[in-house]
């Protein structure tokens, strides 16, 4: 008997030698599991602030005078002193107008651009991914070869075609062609999101009755949420930065965007207020970046599922 319980001691001892081991095992994988993660976060963390530095700088640089941007990489100015009159006199601006005027004639291009791409795309790729008609294939192919044509290529003809429309120093010019699905780019991501869609949830759709427009406007148009919001948020931020279209387009300084604006105020004399452009820019960059973060889980559900077709 005493050496039953002996080998039971022993066995008991075993097993807690192994359970004590087991535990330092796991405490160990646990730690290196830390120290990883740790360090994964730590990189992306140098690497973000490396990546938005500039960003972090030109917001320090806007409350600097001229001769402390020149003279200092720190973004946070000499002494601690923040000077505000960067914001206040840029956006009285050296013109008869203040930024006001600027940003309202901003968002009298981006706001139709930006409808006019949705409707004209979705229609479109629509279209194209699930209508069957003459040519669809030679036009498929015309739509995708535009997308590898350039820009600059475009722009006597279509100054030209502008001018006999009576369209010069007007918003026409920028943002009517986007009535007519002229960027390519958002069709064909839409294509490719529309075709990775279970058609038989349009075929229940028409079996209770609705016709085409109804199964798209009711049905279609849920469900490609996610790119249709990558869409607006692409085309309203290359809108809020584009400068040569506006540059071509438009002579009249009370019709001039925020990207003209901020050239012009570069421009107005020799010595440059550079904390007052810095500002501005500051300002005409926060439109831009809070929709993106506000709208940033389905920009990204957007462009993933664009790009796959199911």
């Amino acid at each position: 008997m005493e050496n039953v319980k002996n080998i039971n001691i022993s066995i008991d001892e075993i097993s807690d030698d192994i359970r004590k081991e087991n535990q330092l095992r796991a405490r160990k994988r646990n730690i290196i599991s830390g120290i990883k993660v740790g360090l994964r976060y730590l990189t992306l963390a140098i690497v973000g602030i490396a990546m938005l530095y500039p960003l972090i700088w030109l917001l320090g640089a806007s409350f600097k005078t001229n001769a402390d941007i020149f003279t200092s990489i720190g973004f946070i100015p000499k002494d601690f002193k923040f000077d505000f009159s960067g914001y206040v006199n840029g956006w009285k601006t050296s013109t008869e107008y203040t930024f006001t005027t600027y940003f309202f004639n901003t968002f009298k291009i981006v706001l139709p651009k930006v409808a006019l791409t949705i409707v004209s795309a979705v229609l479109t790729a629509y279209g194209f991914a699930r209508f069957k008609f003459p040519g669809k294939k030679i036009l498929f192919g015309i739509l995708i070869s535009t997308l590898l044509l350039p820009n600059v290529v475009l722009r006597i003809p279509q100054f030209l075609m502008y001018k006999n429309f009576g369209w010069l120093d007007t918003y026409l010019p920028l943002f009517i062609p986007a009535a007519f699905a002229t960027d390519t780019f958002f069709v064909f991501m839409l294509i490719q999101f529309i075709r990775g869609l279970p058609k038989e949830i349009e075929e229940a759709a028409c079996v209770d009755g609705c016709n085409s427009l109804q199964t798209l406007i009711y049905i279609m148009v849920p469900m490609l949420k996610p790119a249709i919001i990558s869409i607006a948020l692409f085309q309203f931020m290359w809108t809020m930065n584009d400068f040569m279209g506006p540059l071509i387009y438009l002579s009249s300084v009370e019709k001039y965007p925020v990207a003209l604006a901020l050239k012009m105020s570069m421009d107005v004399s020799s010595s440059v207020n550079w904390n007052q452009i810095l500002a501005m820019s500051i300002i005409g960059l926060a439109p831009s970046l809070i929709v993106f973060f506000c709208a940033q889980r389905h920009f990204v559900d957007g462009i993933s599922a664009g790009g796959v077709k199911g």
